[in-house]
């Protein structure tokens, strides 16, 4: 009877693993294989080159950029939709009162259900140097100094790109954290205060560890999608100005579609995975350690 049980067991686990196979693991495996092929749409036989397409992105100076602006991007990332989200969420939950909070949740959130492509446009008409509103702001301030054509240099593009995002995902993570918070029991605040404790030693002492869990959720997704980023740059500038704002994601896509380089662009792709793998595993690990120390 327990073995017929667990047969059972597997009838139903086997659709989903059949889909993970066929749908995940096997088109990482493919591409895997394919990084080491020089090839395009049109190749009826694809050339072995061994880890030459990996050479070429070592020696490539863009593709060095645009890991580089992930980086930065991810970073960025991080300060914004883990700490400042999570301090948002904080002030929601401790200081704003009962009546507002519902209201403030829901203007924080409504850049969230935006479209990253209206957002992108959106943005890209705000940073219109001639007729944009960041720029006509700037000057009646007096701060003509200030202004740029924001889009348009190679300066502020990568930055004009990360703020947006920053705008559209504060709001999701902030309400996420606002979940786990909500889920704390509230005796640990109350005998905190009892304790002599303030607001700011509460936070650090009690909301930051018991919302471990969420934060290790939302770091993985912000990391992995700031090295996963695409929509947003190609909207915005794809990749300009004098690549600039390339990003792993677009110097991909340029390669595989517009220069017709696969093994090349299959390599690109491998890295990304890695790397996104790699940043996952570890976040998992070391947040592990912590809760069993904790």
């Amino acid at each position: 009877m327990h073995v017929l049980n667990r047969w059972r067991s597997w009838v139903w686990v086997l659709p989903a693993l059949a889909l993970l196979l066929v749908f995940v693991y096997y088109p990482i495996v493919e591409n895997l294989r394919l990084s080491l092929y020089s090839w395009n749409a049109f190749s009826a036989h694809p050339v072995f080159v061994g880890l030459d397409n990996y050479k070429t992105a070592a020696e490539d100076p863009i593709f060095w950029r645009a890991l580089r602006n992930n980086t930065v991007f991810a970073v960025t990332s991080l300060v914004f939709q883990v700490g400042f989200s999570l301090v948002l969420a904080a002030v929601l939950e401790e200081f704003v009162h009962q009546r507002l909070r519902g209201i403030l949740r829901t203007i924080y959130f409504i850049p969230a259900v935006i479209s990253i492509t209206v957002a992108g446009i959106l943005f890209s008409f705000l940073y219109n140097p001639q007729i944009g509103l960041l720029n006509r702001a700037l000057g009646a301030l007096g701060l003509d100094s200030w202004q740029h054509s924001w889009l348009g240099e190679p300066g502020t593009a990568m930055w004009s790109i990360i703020a947006m995002s920053q705008w559209q995902s504060i709001g999701y993570t902030a309400i996420l954290f606002v979940v786990a918070i909500q889920r704390v029991p509230r005796e640990f605040y109350e005998a905190a205060r009892i304790d002599g404790a303030g607001r700011i030693r509460s936070f650090f002492s009690i909301t930051v560890p018991m919302v471990r869990e969420m934060t290790t959720l939302i770091t993985i997704l912000t990391i992995s999608g700031a090295f996963l980023v695409f929509n947003e740059v190609m909207v915005m500038t794809a990749g300009g100005p004098s690549n600039s704002s390339q990003v792993l994601g677009t110097w991909l896509y340029r390669n595989a579609f517009l220069n017709d380089d696969m093994g090349y662009a299959s390599a690109i792709a491998t890295v990304i995975f890695v790397i996104t793998l790699l940043i996952g595993a570890s976040q998992i690990y070391v947040s592990r350690r912590r809760r069993i120390e904790w």
